[in-house]
């Protein structure tokens, strides 16, 4: 009785120990595209990367208010927000002088448009994804 029970509590220590190694592996595998706004534009205006995971981590570099971050898959209306990739909004606001993070956003591969809507930035700004 006492093997059976020692022989399932290491069963299920495995176990968890298989599924926090899981969450640590995707994890990793998110990676960060950091973007800086100033007054009136984004200072990366043409990006490349490879399809992934990705958060969006974005800065103020004293645009004197709060700004934001809206991407949209290139070719769709990005006045309609039902077209924004709502994962890659900013979790709040971007005050002056700070920076804000989106949730985890899987890109796949395809062109978009990013822009403020909060510092009237161009849409002319492209994310390419190979």
């Amino acid at each position: 009785m006492k093997n059976t029970i020692a022989i399932l509590v290491m069963t299920i220590g495995l176990v968890f120990s298989a599924n926090a190694q899981d969450k640590m592996m995707k994890d990793a595998a998110v990676k960060t595209l950091a973007l800086e706004q100033t007054a009136g534009e984004f200072t990366q205006k043409q990006i490349t990367v490879s399809e992934g995971t990705y958060v969006f981590d974005i800065s103020n570099n004293g645009v004197g208010h709060d700004v934001g971050f809206v991407l949209v898959k290139k070719g769709k209306d990005i006045s309609k927000p039902e077209n924004h990739i709502q994962t890659a909004y900013v979790t709040k606001p971007v005050k002056t002088g700070a920076s804000q993070t989106s949730k985890p956003t899987k890109l796949e591969k395809g062109e978009y448009v990013y822009f403020c809507p909060l510092n009237p930035t161009s849409t002319d700004n492209i994310l390419t994804v190979k």
